[in-house]
């Protein structure tokens, strides 16, 4: 996708698209689940399911490749750290095509081998772009943040395909990471009631998440 391309193809368009790979991938599900902060939540979105889905997955990683492309800047970071698990294949396919070197950012530190918390090839003062599939509370970026810091490494920005809008930019920008989020939820929430993938119930328990998260 030229850049021409990715400008015709507008965020209206991007987020029917998204929506309609959410629906075909069934990826969004309504009930109580645990968060890997330890949040409950009544919906969930799991993205580890596109992979399986070579053509969704193909659409999604051309739309985050140019987002990042044109909204990031490929001059403002050296290398691509995925948070591991769901954000790896979105991450590792995104640093190929941009030609970035790649690294991955373990969510506890090895307790074997050479102890490290951050996977790959990173060098002091290497300024590296996180990448996680989407953003609640923002404590796994945050924590990927500081253990690229304490390994020398940069981090300005970081990136999410989903931002579920409960606080997780706030808390990047306390320790002064710039969050870039393709969409957010409640677009995502409209669009989805709007093509009948989702009812008034789920459209309320989205809304109201958000609200609550916002209210604490």
């Amino acid at each position: 996708m030229s850049t021409q391309e990715f400008a015709a193809f507008n965020k209206e368009s991007i987020l029917l698209e998204i929506c309609q790979i959410l629906k075909k991938t069934n990826a969004i599900e309504f009930g109580a689940f645990k968060l890997p902060s330890g949040k409950i939540t009544p919906y969930y979105i799991n993205l580890r399911v596109v992979p399986s889905f070579p053509d969704a997955f193909t659409k999604i990683s051309k739309i985050i490749i140019e987002f990042i492309r044109n909204e990031i800047g490929l001059e403002k970071f050296d290398r691509i750290a995925g948070i591991p698990t769901a954000g790896l294949p979105l991450s590792a396919i995104t640093a190929y095509n941009l030609k970035k070197p790649f690294l991955y950012v373990r969510q506890k530190r090895k307790l074997r081998g050479r102890e490290r918390r951050v996977e790959g090839v990173l060098m002091p003062g290497d300024i590296v772009l996180l990448m996680d599939d989407l953003v609640t509370t923002g404590l796994s970026l945050r924590k990927s943040a500081l253990a690229v810091r304490a390994e020398g490494g940069i981090v300005s920005d970081a990136f999410v395909l989903l931002d579920r809008e409960e606080g997780g930019k706030e808390k990047l920008a306390d320790i002064n990471v710039n969050l870039h989020a393709v969409l957010g939820i409640k677009d995502i929430a409209h669009k989805l009631y709007e093509i009948n993938v989702i009812g008034d119930d789920e459209l309320k328990i989205i809304l109201s998440q958000v609200k609550a998260s916002r209210n604490r």
